[in-house]
């Protein structure tokens, strides 16, 4: 089975090199890029089975690179780990609206980086002479076996983070899901992501949902739920 491969772009020559051999070392095969125009060239000659992607960067920033990986054809389904300063909550929320799959604080764990993009990575591609498997609700369709959804007929552009979080809704449709049970499924893993991490997924699939994202219900206290009725708590 072939290694997944990982594109760190990150301009710290000594902690590029840490990234490198420690995700090595836990079985992933790495190339390194030290600019965004740098990451978008790898990216055309090799692809990449993960982004694990540096907030400063020279050039453009790595928002920037976010912003044209996800608008990128080719690229826009790679799975996108963000590098942030301590205590730099605007970068990660901004890092979710552009569409994000998780952030990893420094100074971090080379073990807890190592997991999270396992989990990250641990999804089904499997695709050819499979049986569509179709759940949805209304004009909003997903396709658990090709890893699509439509809304209305038109494809929606998800996140691989968001498509786990709807296929983990409306297949309990009507039943209340805590945030811990949310980050567990869609995740894989229970602990070390705080679950405000939901909240922000859950606000950016509203907003690529329009009126069907209003089905997306707050549970006060709780989490939340995918219910047919109209409107959602705040």
């Amino acid at each position: 089975m072939t290694e997944p491969v990982i594109l760190i772009v990150e301009d710290d020559e000594n902690l590029s090199s840490l990234l490198s051999y420690n995700l090595e070392k836990s079985g992933f095969t790495c190339c390194r890029a030290s600019s965004g125009e740098d990451a978008m060239l790898e990216l055309s000659r090799k692809g990449a089975d993960l982004i694990l992607l540096d907030v400063m960067l020279p050039g453009i920033d790595g928002f920037e690179v976010c912003r044209r990986v996800r608008q990128h054809q080719l690229h826009r389904d790679i799975p996108i780990v963000m590098l942030t300063a301590k205590g730099e909550e605007i970068d990660r929320v901004l890092g979710f609206e552009l569409g994000i799959d998780d952030y990893v604080v420094k100074p971090f764990s080379p073990r807890e980086l190592a997991l999270r993009i396992r989990a990250i990575l641990k999804r089904d591609r499997r695709h050819g002479g499979k049986t569509a498997q179709i759940i949805g609700s209304g004009p909003l369709e997903i396709d658990l076996s090709r890893h699509t959804a439509q809304l209305d007929g038109k494809e929606l552009v998800l996140t691989m983070m968001e498509f786990k979080l709807l296929a983990a809704l409306l297949k309990r449709k009507g039943e209340a899901q805590s945030r811990e049970a949310l980050l567990s499924d869609v995740w894989d893993i229970d602990r070390s992501i705080n679950t405000r991490t939901i909240d922000t997924h859950v606000t950016r699939l509203r907003e690529k949902l329009g009126e069907t994202g209003r089905n997306i219900r707050t549970v006060r206290g709780f989490g939340y739920k995918f219910d047919e009725g109209s409107g959602h708590e705040a």
